[in-house]
């Protein structure tokens, strides 16, 4: 008789199932998903803790950048401010480091943007940082990208 599985230690699971949550919302991250259906598939029941930030300092040529956006409608606020500025193209994510104890997922980020009204593209990595609630649907979604390199694209100016 074959011996019986052990069930995962809970832990495991945790991580398992953060690890999950997180490739499921970066994979509709890079494929465009609309927004309303990126917050009811992959965010937060509870609306009022969903948080976004971008971290940088504020600058009026990046209307996403340096301030939280709260909510669903910081959410959508945030991905309209985003797509209203840049395309992207060949998103993809590497190197998920899942912390099941803080319900967090950090993950490496590659794409090819452009600047829509200026059409100057540049090759980035960027990191989002996730958090997660009980049911590991995300409540802080936090990016960390290059900065300089958009305000330059938004101006125009040569980013490579």
């Amino acid at each position: 008789m074959p011996p019986t599985p052990k069930a995962e230690a809970p832990e495991t699971e945790t991580r398992t199932a953060l690890h999950t949550s997180a490739t499921a919302f970066c994979d509709a991250f890079r494929t465009s998903t609309p927004p309303s259906e990126l917050l009811t598939t992959h965010f937060t029941h509870q609306h009022a803790n969903i948080l976004v930030h971008e971290h940088g300092r504020p600058h009026p040529q990046l209307p996403f950048l340096g301030r939280p956006f709260r909510g669903a409608a910081g959410l959508h606020a945030y991905l309209d401010a985003v797509s209203s500025c840049l395309s992207h193209e060949g998103m993809q994510f590497t190197e998920y480091v899942v912390d099941a104890e803080g319900r967090k997922v950090a993950v490496r980020g590659e794409a090819r943007f452009t600047w829509r009204a200026t059409g100057q593209g540049w090759d980035e990595v960027f990191t989002y940082v996730l958090g997660f609630d009980r049911e590991c649907r995300v409540e802080r979604y936090e990016i960390w990208a290059d900065t300089g390199a958009a305000l330059l694209a938004s101006r125009g100016e040569s980013v490579e």
